[in-house]
């Protein structure tokens, strides 16, 4: 394929086929990784960019994996041989804030973290925290409809988007949604786009809906108990006494170690993390600490926060001590919060039976687990997928789901029908054909 008239269309340094630059594209944090580099990189710096871009991939049918950071952790914009990889990273800007609405304009490649340090000069926030913060955009965040930490109380993504900007396949520019608090004229594509990741269009800007910063001390509590059962009982417990932390998590014995040994701290048995804000945090982490104790738990609750921090850092650093003992492969099964102990109970028997090494966390406060495959090598074992399968049926025989934070990608593509059934299935990939009706928008991906 001649990229003559793709580098007539744009500026020449937004294509890009440096090798080790398309070797990059190849994988995400999923720890797969593409048999083959891709054609090239588009750079985009401009929403114009973007439109050009998918002029020439559609004139000339090629595939198009649109990108950002490359956290993603199912695979869903890892390139391949023959694509063409459609880069927003580059476009970070904040476009407008309003506090008087409330609503801020960013464009695609923006971080999470560099976006609230902004917000927080005005007094506002935005409240999505994957445990990523720091590299992760909000993009990539409305593409896979990401959680995070703060789920529990503060919702989802697509629970603070109020309007999208999007490129189609054919490189005409939408916008969906609305910048008022209500609006149901027509159908709700921006929903539909939240969590599509990136088989229905590109996202070049977002409308995002914003709430003051929590005023008040937070506070901290760290419990560290026996075993998976009995910090998972006392989670519940926490939910049942109608107290809805901003955050609550768990993690599994297996990742307690094997963080004790990358940081050198020790602890021991499995870790459960509450954090209370707003008024009257102090009362409530005072009730969640005497939950946790009557549950076995060793407790410890603070408002300072140097030692708030560091139990925190418990839980954020999970991902990098796992990586640390080899490639992992992260898993993410939701089920209901009052099921979280045999979901756990399901990934360890699941682990013995098949002999592989997994290690398991939780967003307590709302049941999504992260069943994490540490393995040698640079891709998973059969062992590995068969073990991934009976987590897979586990959870949804709880009355769960396959995912529910990072998105399906390619990696849990054999498992869609076991959860949508036929039905559903062939009415979404209606919807992906009445977007994309030549089917170049990252395909492969989601459906």
């Amino acid at each position: 394929m001649s990229l003559d008239t793709l580098r007539a269309a744009l500026p020449a340094h937004v294509v890009v086929i440096d090798a080790a630059a398309l070797d990059a594209t190849r994988a995400d944090k999923s720890g797969h990784r593409s048999g083959a580099a891709p054609l090239a990189i588009v750079e985009a710096e401009s929403v114009e960019h973007v439109q050009a871009a998918m002029r020439w991939a559609h004139e000339h049918d090629v595939p198009v994996v649109p990108r950002a950071a490359g956290t993603g952790l199912a695979g869903g914009a890892i390139a391949g041989e023959g694509e063409l990889v459609l880069s927003v990273d580059s476009m970070r800007r904040v476009l407008d804030i309003s506090v008087i609405d409330q609503s801020c304009v960013v464009e695609p490649g923006i971080r999470n973290a560099a976006l609230n340090e902004i917000l927080a000069t005005h007094g506002l926030w935005w409240p999505p925290d994957p445990a990523s913060r720091a590299i992760s955009t909000v993009g990539g965040n409305i593409a896979t409809n990401a959680g995070g930490l703060l789920c529990a109380k503060y919702g989802v993504t697509r629970e603070w988007v109020l309007a999208l900007d999007v490129v189609l396949a054919d490189g005409s520019l939408i916008s969906t949604g609305h910048r008022t608090v209500k609006g149901v004229t027509g159908l709700d594509l921006t929903a539909l786009l939240i969590g599509s990741e990136g088989t229905l269009g590109v996202i070049v800007g977002a409308t995002l809906k914003l709430r003051p910063l929590v005023e008040g001390a937070v506070w901290t509590v760290g419990a560290f108990f026996d075993d998976e059962a009995a910090a998972a009982a006392a989670c519940t417990a926490v939910t049942a006494a109608r107290i809805r932390p901003a955050i609550m998590e768990l993690v599994g014995r297996d990742a307690v170690t094997m963080l004790a040994a990358y940081t050198g701290r020790a602890m021991s048995g499995a870790f459960v993390l509450v954090q209370t804000d707003d008024l009257g945090a102090d009362a409530t982490s005072e009730t969640v600490a005497q939950i946790l104790a009557a549950h076995g738990g060793r407790v410890e609750r603070t408002d300072d926060l140097t030692e708030s921090d560091a139990l925190v850092q418990v839980r954020r650093q999970v991902h990098f001590a796992l990586e640390s003992f080899g490639t992992v492969l992260v898993e993410d099964v939701a089920v209901p919060r009052s099921r979280l102990a045999e979901m756990f109970r399901a990934c360890h028997d699941a682990a013995a039976r098949h002999g592989v090494r997994l290690a398991t966390t939780a967003h307590a406060g709302d049941g999504n687990l992260h069943p994490t495959f540490i393995f040698d090598g640079p891709e998973p074992s059969a062992a590995i997928w068969a073990c991934a399968n009976d987590v897979f049926a586990a959870g949804i025989a709880l009355g769960g789901t396959l995912t529910g934070e990072h998105g399906v990608g390619i990696l849990k593509r054999r498992w869609l029908v076991d959860e949508l059934g036929e039905r559903q299935l062939a009415l979404q990939h209606a919807v992906k054909a009445a977007f994309d009706p030549t089917g170049i928008l990252n395909p492969g991906k989601a459906l």
